[in-house]
């Protein structure tokens, strides 16, 4: 027996019976050798966390642009504290780890520069639209790797599809990423408004303040720790805490996400500019595009690698491109 049969032997014996064993997984579109020690969705794991665009996910907005600052969150950190907050959920439950671990840290490799702003100006641009939830299908299943994608197993790739809106995941480790995701930043938001100046803790509702607590760690306690006792072989918020958490999720639409005059806001109609004229610009001249970019050009057609390009980029790479095409450069006489 190798070790990688042992452990799912081990998941068979420990983990409960809603939980997806790796041994029972629906495999991945290219059967490959099983590894002797990782189970399926462990490598799943190991391909996100060793890919190029997870990387880039460090120079990528959350809700602030450009802060000055060292600590706000960026799609880096949220993803990270999305993981943390899945995993302790996950194993309080005896469901599968690995697998909670991979979706959550593959969820938003799709996600633009300038978080959902350039996800905003992207969805008006491209036809057909577009959301960062199917762009990081798209990139796990077609763009890492120069084009042969990490060949994941379907249960990751279900459950990043499937973590912010429309089905639920098959799968409760994908359901529970969604809940996580959603914990993961109404609360980390509410921490880098204060910090920015544009909340004070007692702003907050008096009863998310009441009932789920008046600090960041107290409230996620409070949600993780609801979760867990009403699993019922899924999950739901009931009650005073679905009342108190319901009102967070409007109030940090109204006072920060959606709020126009405020500091999470007021760059935003930059982002739109920026990214049009990027957009326009290498629609036209695709041969501008670093070479797999216009690969993709030529298999796929000039929007769909505009698109998949702008979406890969950071803030600060964005701003580059935007700076060498359209701001004149500086020189002097001799």
């Amino acid at each position: 027996m190798t070790i990688r049969e042992r452990t799912e032997e081990i998941e068979r014996q420990v983990l409960c019976s809603f939980a997806a064993k790796a041994a029972d997984s629906r495999g991945r579109a290219y059967p490959e050798e099983k590894c002797d020690i990782r189970t399926d969705f462990c490598r799943d794991r190991d391909r996100i966390i060793h890919c190029k665009t997870f990387r880039r996910l460090k120079q990528k907005t959350q809700v602030f642009l450009s802060p000055m600052g060292d600590h706000y969150r960026t799609r880096l950190t949220h993803t990270l504290e999305v993981s943390q907050i899945a995993r302790t959920i996950a194993r309080a439950l005896r469901l599968n780890e690995d697998l909670t671990e991979a979706i959550s840290l593959g969820h938003d490799l799709g996600h633009t520069p300038f978080g959902h702003a350039g996800e905003r100006a992207l969805d008006k641009l491209c036809p057909g639209g577009f959301t960062h939830y199917e762009q990081s299908v798209r990139v796990v299943e077609k763009l890492e790797r120069n084009r042969r994608g990490l060949n994941l197993t379907w249960e990751t790739i279900d459950g990043i599809r499937c973590h912010t809106r429309g089905e639920w995941a098959h799968t409760l480790e994908g359901q529970l990423v969604r809940h996580a995701d959603r914990i993961a930043y109404l609360n980390h938001d509410v921490e880098d408004a204060i910090t920015a100046g544009v909340l004070r803790e007692e702003d907050l509702p008096q009863i998310v303040r009441e009932v789920l607590g008046s600090r960041k760690s107290r409230r996620i306690t409070t949600l993780i720790d609801h979760l867990v006792r009403n699993f019922d072989g899924g999950f739901s918020f009931t009650g005073e805490v679905k009342e108190a958490y319901d009102e967070l999720y409007r109030f940090m639409f109204a006072r920060v996400y959606l709020d126009e005059s405020g500091a999470a806001k007021a760059e935003e109609h930059k982002v739109f500019d920026l990214v049009a004229a990027l957009y326009e610009f290498y629609v036209r001249h695709t041969d501008r595009m670093t070479p797999f970019y216009q690969q993709v050009a030529e298999e796929e057609g000039a929007q769909r690698a505009v698109t998949d390009y702008i979406s890969g980029m950071t803030d600060l790479y964005a701003t580059h491109c935007f700076e060498e095409l359209f701001i004149p450069k500086a020189w002097s006489l001799r």
